[in-house]
This record gives structure tokens, sequence and C-alpha cells, in this order.
């Protein structure tokens, strides 16, 4: 039977933005929820309520459900533990039972946070050592879906960017926002490594990947990798202002009060199973965060 009929949680927030762009073009019928009802094409569903998300999946009758919704904010997340295993554990938990009792394929979002930094470089295969609650939540997410369901995906992402001005929660729009505040110094850290993901690429390789029915968890990252610095280094760049603007390295103690959830020394992910089946479809992250830039010129321009 061919699947028409998508179901999104969480799709109000940055990835959100680029699953429906992707997933609208490709479906017939896609119904995008949230709890922050922030686009006219959003409707009302929280995870965390077991008996309104049946609700929804009994009216709706999916056959995909991509499961977006999640608390990312890190620091958040350590001073609101409950809230957090709520969402995005319980949450998890939730959309798994119901995919099982009402069968339409999941899709769950993960995180290369999952891994405690102990080594440079993670493969799908590489166990788990969560060391924050966001990622441990996460973790407790990803055990859910592969307890109760036997055909499911999980792409685990990394560095997130994208959304824009508008919903970037992350670093890029961290960074641009110090430099629209009139900031001509940036203090980076450079001792904290990862796997920078364009939520476009990651929404597009999504819909191919789902295709093949090669079931299970994939990380699925750009290629390339780096750290804080050097993403803050070829932004600036591409914003054409490196001579403007210092960015003056600093360890992750500098910057303690502000960010002081535990984070792993690396998180940087290598897609060994999408790259061995032959189906990684992810961009060079330098290649998508210059085609990202874009947005963040014109608004400079402006």
């Amino acid at each position: 039977m061919k699947k028409e009929r998508v179901l999104i949680t969480g799709c109000g927030g940055m990835l959100g933005q680029a699953v429906y762009s992707v997933f609208t073009e490709k479906y017939k019928n896609v119904l995008a929820t949230d709890i922050d009802l922030n686009e006219s094409w959003l409707s009302r569903m929280d995870v965390r309520d077991i008996y309104e998300c049946e609700k929804t999946f009994i009216a709706f009758k999916p056959d995909i459900v991509l499961h977006l919704a999640a608390l990312t904010d890190l620091e958040y997340c350590e001073s609101n533990p409950d809230d957090t295993w709520g969402t995005n554990s319980l949450g998890t938990e939730n959309i798994a039972l119901l995919a099982k009792k009402y069968n339409p394929l999941m899709i769950n979002i993960s995180t290369a946070g999952i891994f405690g930094g102990e080594k440079e470089f993670y493969s799908d295969f590489d166990f788990p050592n969560p060391l924050n609650y966001y990622a441990k939540s996460k973790y407790h997410g990803e055990c859910f879906v592969e307890k109760y369901l036997s055909k499911y995906f999980t792409f685990r992402a990394g560095w997130m960017m994208g959304g824009g001005i508008k919903k970037d929660k992350k670093f890029i729009n961290k960074i641009y926002a110090q430099i629209k505040s009139g900031k001509t110094e940036l203090f980076v850290v450079d001792d904290k490594f990862g796997t920078p993901t364009y939520t476009f690429d990651f929404a597009k390789a999504i819909s191919k990947v789902i295709e093949t029915e090669f079931y299970g968890t994939y990380n699925q990252v750009c290629s390339g990798h780096c750290n804080r610095f050097e993403v803050a280094t070829e932004f600036i760049n591409l914003l054409d202002l490196s001579n403007k603007i210092k960015i003056t390295t600093v360890n992750s103690n500098f910057l303690i009060k502000e960010y002081f959830a535990p984070r792993p020394h690396s998180e940087q992910l290598i897609n060994l199973k999408l790259i061995t089946r032959g189906i990684n479809y992810m961009r060079d992250w330098k290649v998508c965060l210059k085609e990202y830039s874009k947005s963040f010129k014109s608004d400079l321009e402006k």
C-alpha cells in the first residue's frame, strides 16, 4: 500500500520547517502538529498526552508518523529534568506505543549527543554514554522505539543548522545574534568537536532512506568534521565579515556559567551504515553552510 498520510510531531521548530517543506511536496496529506502554533499550517498535539495523541491517530489515520517533538535546549533540560523526561522520553514512548497499536511507520529523530566523547568519532554501532539530561532522555527515546517496534527508523543528527533567523535556536543563529547586536569580538570554544547537520539535507535524506525499507537506527550528518571555532570562522567568512569581526578562541570553562550542561569533548558521527548501503545523501557541511548563510547575508544587507 502506498504511504500517503504523514503525521509530524513537534513541527514548529527549526527542523520542522524543512521537514514540512520536503514532505508536503512528496505526500498528499500531511498533518503537522506542535504545542506552539507558530505557523498557520500547524495543528495542536502534545506528545506528553497519550490520549490526545491517540485521538489524532484515530482521526487522521497516518501511514507515517515523523516524530520531531523534543526539548533541545541543553541548559533548560539540565534545569528541568522532569519536563525533559516527560517530553523527550515519555513523549517518544507514547508515539511508539501508538505506532505499535495503529501500525504507521515511525520515524524518530535522535542526536549525536547520546555519545560521551571518549572517542573522536562514533559510528552507528558505538555504545551510547549520554552525559546530560537532554542526551539521556533522547537515548531512552531510542530504546523505547526499538523496544516496541520491529519496523522503524531512528536518525541521529549532529550540530543542527537550519530554520533561519526566525527559528534557528542553535549555534549559527547565536553567533549571528551577537553580530547583529554590534559585537566585534566573538568568544568561541575550540575544544568541542562535532558534525554539522543541515536541516534540509536531513529532511530530504530521510524521505529517500525510508523508501528502502532498510529499517533501523542510522547516524545521519553532513560529511566533514570540525570544532565550534571552525564553524564560526567559516560562517564569518561567508558573511564577508572577517575584517570586521574578531574571533577569539576559548575553552569551555570560559563559558561555563552560560553553558553549564555537561557536553562531550567529541560527538563527531560517521554515517557508516548509510555509506556502506549506498544511501548516504548528506552533503559536506561547508557546502550546506554556504547555502544556509545566504539568508543571513541578505538580512545583513537590508
